[in-house]
Formats: structure tokens, sequence, C-alpha cells
């Protein structure tokens, strides 16, 4: 049973939420006044984005920008999701310098047991009406990846199918089993 007093805790606005500072472990998003906890990342999500943030290095990306995890996004006046990876441009990061909200064009989530498929939909949808142009949803359990470049254009990727950030990143491009290795 949950106490009156954690109720009341709870934010009630995007504002309330952004300020919000729960202290319980978890991690939150927002979606138009619904609070959406989960786990942040486990092992498996750890080693994957290692995989990917050393070919990011290897490829000197970095010069362009930087990646990152559980970025806080602001896709809209009443969205804020925390994708598991995401890329910020030189510029974009120049800009949330100056308090822009900044959408980055290169998000990958990692979709976990717990990640229901109408939200993980939900959420695809949500990324590309905000501006993201390249969309990575990586299933560990299956050991597949599917690249969006946009609501239409996806590929299911498997094996030795080579994943690719671009229009994005055009050099960020591994396999399937480099990943998960």
């Amino acid at each position: 049973m949950v106490a009156t007093k954690d109720i009341l805790a709870l934010p009630r606005t995007l504002e309330e939420f952004m300020a919000w500072e729960p202290e319980d472990g978890f991690k939150y998003e927002w979606n138009d006044g619904e609070i959406i906890k989960f786990i942040g990342m486990n092992k498996t999500q750890v080693f994957i984005y290692e995989a990917l943030n050393q070919l990011f290095i290897e490829k000197g990306l970095w010069k362009l920008g930087t990646f990152i995890s559980e970025y806080d996004v602001q896709l809209t006046g009443i969205q804020m999701r925390r994708p598991d990876i995401a890329f910020l441009s030189k510029e974009q990061i120049a800009l949330t310098k100056q308090g822009e909200d900044e959408i980055p064009e290169f998000v990958i989530e990692v979709i976990s047991g717990n990640d229901k498929a109408n939200k993980v939909e939900e959420k695809t949808v949500e990324y590309f009406k905000a501006g993201v142009k390249v969309l990575w949803l990586i299933y560990p359990d299956n050991k597949t990846v599917q690249v969006y470049t946009s609501l239409k254009q996806a590929q299911i990727c498997y094996d030795d199918d080579i994943c690719s950030a671009s229009p994005v990143l055009p050099d960020f491009e591994i396999k399937v089993n480099d990943i998960f290795n």
C-alpha cells in the first residue's frame, strides 16, 4: 500500500517533474502527466553500450559529438524521455549549454523483457515526430536490431547484418553479432 505522503510527493506538472529528485533508485520519464518508472541500465545493456561506445571512439566520431546514456530528452512540451543511448552533435551540445532542449538525431533503445511492445511502438512514434532521424531498437534476448530511418522505413538485422546510423553518422556501422560479443 502506498502512503498518502508518497502520493503527494509525486510531481503533478512537467516543471515539477523536471525539478523532482527521487531517491528510490529508479529512473523516470514523463508522458503528458503520466510518470513512467523504470530501472536504469542492467549489465547486458551496459555491455551493449560499451561495445557501441568503443566503436564510436574507434571511428573518431567523438570529434563530431558525444554518445550519452540515459539523457533527458524533452520531446514536446508534455513529454520527457530518457533513451538508453543518444548521440548529440557538438552544435547541439553548445545549444544545450545555452539552455536549449535538443532532440538527438540518433537514438538507441535496448529493449528488456519488461518493455511492452505497444509502449515501445508509442515511443518510436514520439521520437520521429520530435525529429529523431535514426532509431535502433536492440533486442538482446533474440539478438536482433531494428534500424528505423523513419516510421515507414525499418530494417530488421540479424547475425552478420550491418546496422548503420546513416544518414546521421554514416561511418557508424556494426554487425549485429559484434554488438553482443
